[in-house]
């Protein structure tokens, strides 16, 4: 299949020898950036992974669940193999189309895998009156730490969109803890949360702000049986745009003074230069999430980080091959990455 001429950005494999880099390139079939975006989610052959859930109770008496890779007994890893923790999107879960990709990489690598669910995202509400949220690098903090106590080998995290957020957010906060971690990637990351939030809330955009909305609101309601009164009802339901919602709904329960006090504080671009474990952060040039603008460039971000950022891509999308597209150079890029700084495959 042909495909679109080279990006020439400076950044595209920046801070990487030219051959050990995956270079993407859209397919010519997917000329715009919300083709790359909506497709890959909608229409692309996924893999068949299966997952063993485990659900842990949280340390305020909440929980979340965790989906792991079900290995055959024949194929399991052994105890030490390396540990690829997945933090999924805005309303994603380890059904996304980006986790199947990665997870069914992990199994093939011989690795294990697993994506824990914010709060509210394996398919059951939590019970405290919260959610979850771009900041909380205070849940990926516990989670790590847990994980590392648990498991013999390396552990290498990854996050997509919010999911990169957060972790991009644990690297710069959590340095003194961060050694657990052997490597890392943030993939479609909206790293100015106030360019992303004005980007989702204009033209075409407003497509993702409705879908991300219908299963907010739902959630939302359910919150509001458990906690009559909690926030206002009305002005939840209302909400149009995500500045909207998190106005009325992410702010006050998470202990923010308004939309504005959210978006800066969960704004991880001042935190790059603190990042001291090796990381990978990808961005399309394209992504509608994201104004091009807003992207990090070499002087913004520490020695330890490699900056990847393709002139196409979309968000989360990076399909390649005919209709109706593979899933797989993301995760090929991923690991490739993360290999470098393990002794397994």
């Amino acid at each position: 299949m042909s495909t679109a001429s080279p990006p020439t950005s400076p950044l595209d494999g920046a801070h990487a020898p030219d051959d050990d880099i995956l270079r993407y390139r859209a397919p010519r079939w997917l000329p715009s950036s919300h083709a790359q975006t909506i497709v890959p989610a909608l229409f692309a052959r996924r893999p068949v992974v299966a997952y063993r859930r485990e659900r842990w109770e949280t340390p305020d008496h909440d929980f979340i669940d965790l989906d792991w890779i079900a290995h055959l007994d024949s194929a399991a890893p052994p105890p030490d193999a390396p540990l690829f923790v997945l933090f999924h999107g805005l309303e994603g879960s380890s059904g996304s189309h980006y986790a199947l990709a990665m997870m069914a990489a992990a199994r093939a690598k011989g690795w294990h895998g697993v994506v824990p669910h914010f709060r509210s995202c394996s398919g059951e509400i939590n019970r405290l009156p919260r959610f979850y949220h771009l900041a909380d690098s205070a849940e990926v903090d516990w989670i790590l730490h847990r994980l590392a106590a648990q498991h013999h080998g390396p552990l290498l995290a990854a996050g997509v969109s919010l999911g990169g957020n957060v972790l991009l957010r644990w690297l710069g906060e959590h340095r003194s803890d961060t050694s657990i971690v052997r490597a890392a990637a943030a993939i479609s990351t909206p790293i100015d949360v106030h360019a992303g939030g004005r980007a989702l809330s204009q033209g075409f955009s407003m497509v993702y702000t409705r879908s991300f909305l219908k299963t907010l609101k739902r959630k939302a309601l359910a919150k509001l049986v458990q906690y009559p009164g909690l926030f206002d009802r009305e002005a939840m339901l209302h909400a149009v745009t995500m500045r909207d919602f998190d106005e009325v709904v992410t702010a006050p329960l998470h202990g923010f003074a308004n939309a504005d006090d959210y978006w800066t504080q969960a704004t991880t671009r001042p935190l790059l230069p603190a990042i001291d474990v090796p990381t990978l952060i990808l961005n399309a040039r394209n992504d509608p999430f994201l104004p091009e603008w807003a992207l990090p460039g070499p002087a913004d971000v520490s020695p330890t980080v490699e900056l990847d950022q393709p002139a196409h891509g979309g968000h989360a999308g990076f399909m390649t091959g005919p209709f109706p597209g593979r899933l797989d150079w993301l995760s090929a890029r991923v690991f490739g990455y993360c290999s470098k700084f393990v002794d397994h495959g």
